[in-house]
């Protein structure tokens, strides 16, 4: 039931006591204001990294070839590594848990694709239908390259939004053609990438129509793969078995990071969630630390309020107040205090983080800072109990004191 008159003497109180009301609300209002500042914070940071993973799948391997360092099997430094259709089947044929895999090969010379009198520069891209789902490419009309296009030569292509704008403008492009270094291609879809509006500006044609057009070889760039239920441990295991494999394929020595370069995302991946595991590790103890400082200044503040209304407790107690209803009007007043400025705080560390979220642009560095509300919200109930836990002990105090020596305190 409420008490009106318990609440009269609290906001009485409180009244009474500005600045010290004032300044115990304050303290703990900047400790989840920090709070939630330093939480909002670290997601932007962490959001601005994964961001940079949206591209590619990670749980993937990329392959590079390079260039020889050493001396090995008696051939000189400075041998280029060259992959090849092999190396692809190879991949195929003894990489466990393989889940997609592709090749690339770049076209050589000018990279132009040409439609009805209109042309421009793009970026030409040949590989297998799987490279769809390492790269995160989405059709948004027809589809993507599939295996009989591999396996019959076809000349089809599957261009990004970009090149459809600058190219057909309104017109539908599927089913039309493209010169792609004056040998044209049929399109068969249109795609989006979360990558960037560069890769909007791609050209994906088939790797084994491209090779023997082109080339007139079996050449191959880059390649890459997914692997699926592999943690990251493990792929740093099968990154070192696959550089010894094509080591000795072809020919060099196993040491020689130059010759084979690897980017492994899922280590990559796995390193960077550690890594914000300890940021927002050290965010938290700081953060409470903050909170903890505002809850011993409320524990404090109630500490002098008891000792300053000791002579009024007595005369309570003298007139028959049992112990519970001393110990309820300083618990409320902590916790009411605690409750208001609590929530203040949240409420403004949001409120700035929306803000910065609004007017600030996404960067690699920072991105859409925030908190979850449920993380905001439990760490104002801890608060709240806290202020209640600080409120406690001295109001046990409160009502533990004899009425005589509380009539006696000067």
């Amino acid at each position: 039931m409420f008490d009106f008159d318990k609440w009269q003497e609290i906001f009485y109180s409180l009244r009474k006591n500005k600045l010290r009301t004032f300044l115990t609300g304050f303290s703990v209002a900047w400790g989840i204001f920090m709070l939630m500042l330093l939480l909002g914070s670290g997601n932007g940071l962490q959001n601005a990294v994964e961001y940079q993973f949206r591209d590619d799948a990670i749980n993937s391997i990329f392959l590079y070839r390079g260039q020889t360092t050493k001396e090995h099997e008696g051939l000189q430094p400075g041998r280029r590594i060259r992959f090849t259709n092999e190396d692809y089947e190879m991949l195929k044929n003894t990489t466990p848990g393989l889940e997609y895999l592709s090749g690339r090969y770049y076209l050589p010379g000018e990279d132009k694709v040409a439609y009805n009198g209109d042309y421009g520069n793009y970026s030409i891209v040949t590989v297998h239908p799987d490279h769809q789902f390492i790269e995160r490419t989405v059709p948004v009309k027809g589809r993507f390259l599939n295996r009989k296009d591999i396996a019959e030569f076809r000349k089809v292509a599957c261009i990004g939004q970009k090149v459809q704008e600058a190219l057909f403008k309104e017109e539908d492009p599927i089913g039309k053609y493209v010169k792609v270094n004056n040998v044209p291609f049929k399109i068969v879809g249109v795609f989006s990438d979360e990558g960037g509006e560069e890769l909007l500006r791609t050209v994906y044609l088939p790797v084994s129509t491209a090779q023997r057009i082109y080339s007139g070889d079996n050449s191959l760039h880059t390649l890459l793969f997914t692997v699926s239920d592999v943690s990251a441990t493990e792929s740093v295991e099968l990154e070192e078995t696959i550089r010894q494999r094509m080591a000795k394929k072809h020919h060099f020595a196993v040491d020689d990071v130059s010759a084979l370069h690897i980017n492994n995302n899922i280590e990559n991946y796995q390193q960077t969630k550690e890594i914000f595991a300890a940021i927002q590790l050290f965010i938290w103890i700081i953060g409470i630390g903050t909170l903890i400082a505002g809850i011993v200044g409320v524990s404090n503040i109630m500490i002098i309020v008891v000792k300053e209304r000791t002579r009024e407790i007595g005369i309570r107690k003298a007139i028959g107040a049992p112990p519970s209803s001393i110990v309820a009007l300083i618990l409320f007043e902590s916790i009411f205090i605690t409750a208001i400025a609590g929530y203040l705080g949240m409420m403004a560390g949001i409120g700035l983080l929306e803000l910065v979220s609004a007017l600030m642009p996404d960067s690699d560095f920072f991105r859409s800072p925030g908190v979850d509300l449920g993380t905001a919200i439990s760490a104002t109930i801890v608060l709240v109990t806290s202020g209640a836990v600080a409120g406690f002990i001295p109001a046990r105090r409160a009502a533990r004191i004899e009425p005589i020596v509380a009539l006696r305190d000067d």
